[in-house]
């Protein structure tokens, strides 16, 4: 029998740059009221989006210039690089393992272009050894932190021994213009921040969690729910249809699948870890798995202290989980640009 693989640390980092959903609001309001006849009528999605603060890489004066595509980049590079050594080392520090003792670094990123890719500018600070793999994934967005554990988890049971190290960084704060005004673009201001989180495995003993399957689900002709849109100056979000109803009517006979190829029904979940999209997205997941409102009440926590970072939130969501204590078995879930679905289904150790 082969070893299962573990879960023997996870850690995350904030952005260093905290603001208040008040001041978010406020700066909204003075850079897009005369542009956008009806932002007085949005102004309720910033009070009911469920985030209190977030955290950004620079401070929000940086936003309110406009920025060229270079200057996005550099503070990219910049960001996610102090993201991706604050996360990897917490993750090492935990594990009580350094840089050099790592095989495998999976890098998942889809708010910002690294290339070479930000494990490999990391090599020198975190001591990674020459001859580590480096797989760098793009595009997942939201999804990704499921994705990229599940990704992490084939990787370390494929190479029985190998010490797999996850980092996911997102700087969804790139995207901000202000040259745009419309709804979408409003709605993604009020939701989304900046922030990392890591994570190693290995195929064997120890950890406070095994990894017992994972499953992913793409639904045809999706592609226009959520994703990158490529301006003159920036990414654009893509947000062209509503996700709330979507989840609530699809995640359900999804989720059921996926568990049955598992040989478990959703009674067998004993709690859902889930990426919150938002405030309405978190109520359609607890509507669409039967959970009872205010049952995700980690994930409404994480939201309500950094925003929607993308693909480390639902990492940052499993910690709060594990911390208060991780029942017997679990399904972290999360959703993403394809439009996708990625699961993994953990074990209490």
């Amino acid at each position: 029998m082969p070893s299962p693989v573990r879960l023997l640390s996870l850690a995350t980092a904030a952005a260093p740059h905290e603001i208040t959903q008040d001041q978010v609001a406020e700066t909204a309001r003075g850079l897009f009221a005369r542009r956008f006849a009806q932002f007085d009528r949005m102004l309720p999605v910033f009070r009911n989006a469920g985030v209190r603060t977030r955290q950004l890489v620079m401070p929000v004066e940086w936003y309110l210039e406009p920025r060229s595509w270079p200057e996005r980049g550099e503070a990219y590079l910049a960001g996610a690089l102090d993201l991706f050594c604050r996360a990897a080392q917490g993750a090492l520090d935990e594990a009580d393992l350094t840089g050099a003792e790592v095989d495998i670094v999976v890098t998942v990123s889809s708010t910002g272009i690294a290339t070479p890719s930000l494990e490999a500018r990391a090599m020198a600070q975190m001591g990674f050894r020459p001859d580590a793999a480096r797989v760098p994934v793009f595009g997942v967005g939201c999804a990704g932190g499921a994705t990229g554990l599940a990704l992490a988890s084939r990787l370390a049971a494929a190479q029985p021994g190998a010490r797999v190290l996850l980092v996911c960084v997102e700087l969804c704060s790139m995207a901000f213009s202000l040259d745009k005004a419309a709804k979408a673009d409003i709605v993604s201001t009020a939701i989304f921040g900046d922030g990392g989180a890591a994570c190693v495995l290995r195929a064997g003993e120890g950890g406070f969690a095994e990894v017992a399957g994972y499953a992913e689900h793409t639904w045809p002709d999706t592609l226009d729910i959520m994703g990158w849109r490529i301006d003159p100056d920036s990414l654009g979000v893509i947000l062209d249809r509503a996700l709330p109803p979507f989840v609530r009517k699809q995640m359900r006979p999804v989720m059921e699948a996926m568990l049955a190829a598992q040989d478990l029904t959703l009674d067998d979940v004993d709690r859902f870890i889930c990426h919150p999209g938002g405030m309405k997205v978190i109520e359609a997941l607890e509507g669409a798995f039967d959970l009872g409102q205010g049952a995700l009440d980690h994930e409404r926590g994480v939201l309500a202290d950094h925003g929607n970072m993308s693909s480390p939130t639902v990492l940052f969501i499993l910690d709060r989980v594990r911390r208060a204590e991780l029942p017997k078995r679990s399904v972290l879930t999360a959703m993403g640009p394809g439009f996708t679905a990625s699961t993994v289904t953990l074990l209490a150790a």
